[in-house]
Parts: structure tokens; C-alpha cells; sequence
């Protein structure tokens, strides 16, 4: 009970301020959402580099990200061919399943739970899970070549794709930035989290269902909160990592599906309604999978 009160409680806090003001006040999510992807990230992400101590563990985090789509992209492919879904239905599964919301739930976890330390591990596996996912996120939604054009489009205009460059370039090349500029970085990168979280709660307010396909809901629930987070496991046992660094992907690997998901869902009707319960239900149930597995970690 004291994990869900110190770590998972206070994220819920902020998410319910969000899904509060947007029942309220109906705001324009879009916009408060286009601050998040375009000022507050990008902010968060060059001050997390830049500051890195840059070693093998980051290779192993790119290994491990790609190790655990492979392994839920081939566990959706298998269920496609048992269960006899359409690719309609195979794409709004993946969707759901291999993309998880790393960021504005996933970091917040991470920082109340491991601190400073484990943040800055979770801010580096939230850009590449970022890049991942605007990539084969797209990719799945849409389909074929056009898919694939996409895609890359996609990444080429995330701006926390420029701000990972860029402050990996000046860390490594010990370039340093003027203080004031830095601090200026700094003072927005400290509203990022916050920020995105409040995004998050917004967004699950306007999640709107018509119909509740519980059998896919079901698997797709198991694969997102209980496979994958296994998966995971597996794969810090057999990479070289430190054990803080293990349990900071454990932990991000059993987060709930990622809500812009269902934005790729709608605009190529990738089964929309059924990402759009995927994501919250599975939102809803990692309250006690999460505290579940912070408990056992602890």
C-alpha cells in the first residue's frame, strides 16, 4: 500500500488534474498538446543528454527496445493467424500492444520510484521509444510503401529527434553551452513531465467508446501489462546492464498503451474504437499491475 501512496498516487493526482479541467473546460487539446511535443519535450530531452555520461548501458537500451517490438510484433503475428484477424484488426492490435506510454506516465513512475538517476535512464528509453513508435507506429496504421513514407516523415519532423542529435553531438565533441542558455533549457525541460502528464489526463478524457470488444481488450490487456514486462525481464537477464538500469526498463516495459496511438488509429482506421479501450483500460488496470510490480522490485 505505501508504493501506491509515494509513487503511483501522485501521478494520478496529476493525470486526474488533467482529465478534470478537460471535462470542465473542454480545452483544445491539440494546442496544449502541440507545447508538449514542440517546447517542453525537446527541452527535457537536450538537457538529459547534453548531461549524460554517455557508455555501453545505451546500447544496451536500443538493444533491448528493439528486442522487445520484435518480440510483441511476432507475439501479434501469431495471434493474428490463431484468432483470424483481419490486418485492419492485426495493425489496431500491434498499436496497442507494442507501443507503450513511456513518457508521460512511464517517466513520472520512473522518477518517483528509482529518482534522479533512474529519470534520466527512463528520459533516454522515452526518446528512442518515441522515435519507435512515430516510426513503426505509423508504419502499422497506414500500411505498405506509403506506410513506410510516412513513417520517416514522421520521425524527420519530431522535434525530440533535432534534440537528441544535437546534445549528443555537443557531449561528445565536449562542446559547452553558454550558462545562460542552459538555464533558460533547464527551466523549461522542469515543466516537461508535468506538463506531458497533464496532456495524458486531457487525452483519456476525450477518449470516447461506443462499443467494448472485451476478448481483444482481454489479450491485448495481458500482452501490454503482463507479457511484455516478462519479456522485458528476459531480456535484462542476458544484456550487460546495471541493476538500476534493469529496473527502469522493467518497470517502462509493463506501462500501459501509449494514448497517441489512438491518434495514428484514427487517421488511418486502424480500428480506432478498439485502441482507443485498449488504452483505457489498460491505463485503468496498470494502477494495480504497476504498485503489483513496484512491490515486487522494491
Amino acid at each position: 500500500m505505501s508504493v501506491f501512496i509515494e509513487v503511483v498516487l501522485p501521478v494520478l493526482l496529476v493525470f486526474l488534474s488533467g482529465y478534470g479541467i478537460q471535462k470542465w473546460k473542454k480545452l483544445d487539446i491539440k494546442s496544449v498538446s502541440t507545447i508538449a511535443i514542440y517546447i517542453l519535450t525537446p527541452c527535457l530531452v537536450f538537457e538529459t543528454f547534453y548531461d549524460a555520461d554517455l557508455n555501453s548501458e545505451y546500447v544496451s537500451i536500443v538493444i533491448f527496445s528493439i528486442g522487445l517490438l520484435v518480440s510483441i510484433i511476432t507475439i501479434n503475428k501469431v495471434m493474428k493467424k490463431v484468432s483470424g484477424y483481419n490486418e485492419a484488426e492485426e495493425s489496431g492490435m500491434i498499436l496497442s500492444t507494442a507501443f507503450m506510454n513511456s513518457g508521460n506516465y512511464g517517466a513520472p513512475i520512473v522518477l518517483f520510484a528509482f529518482g534522479e538517476e533512474g529519470f534520466a535512464y527512463s528520459i533516454s528509453f522515452l526518446v528512442l521509444q518515441a522515435i519507435i513508435m512515430n516510426f513503426f507506429g505509423v508504419y502499422y496504421a497506414a500500411r505498405g510503401q506509403s506506410g513506410m513514407k510516412l513513417a520517416f516523415q514522421s520521425v524527420m519532423k519530431m522535434p525530440a529527434t533535432y534534440a537528441a542529435i544535437i546534445s549528443l553531438l555537443l557531449n561528445v565533441t565536449n562542446v559547452t553551452m553558454p550558462e545562460n542558455i542552459l538555464s533558460a533549457i533547464k527551466l523549461i525541460a522542469d515543466g516537461a513531465i508535468p506538463g506531458v502528464m497533464i496532456v495524458l489526463g486531457m487525452q483519456l478524457a476525450d477518449i470516447s467508446i461506443k462499443s467494448m470488444e472485451w476478448g481483444k481488450i482481454t489479450k491485448a490487456s495481458a500482452i501490454r501489462l503482463l507479457a511484455s514486462p516478462l519479456i522485458a525481464f528476459g531480456l535484462v537477464m542476458i544484456l550487460p546492464m546495471g541493476d538500476l538500469l534493469g529496473k527502469v526498463l522493467i518497470l517502462s516495459a509493463a506501462m500501459p498503451s501509449a494514448a497517441t496511438t489512438t491518434m495514428y488509429a484514427v487517421e488511418f482506421d486502424s480500428r480506432p474504437e478498439l485502441v482507443s479501450s485498449i488504452t483505457l483500460v489498460t491505463t485503468l488496470a496498470s494502477i494495480i499491475t504497476i504498485t503489483a510490480l513496484l512491490t515486487f522490485m522494491a
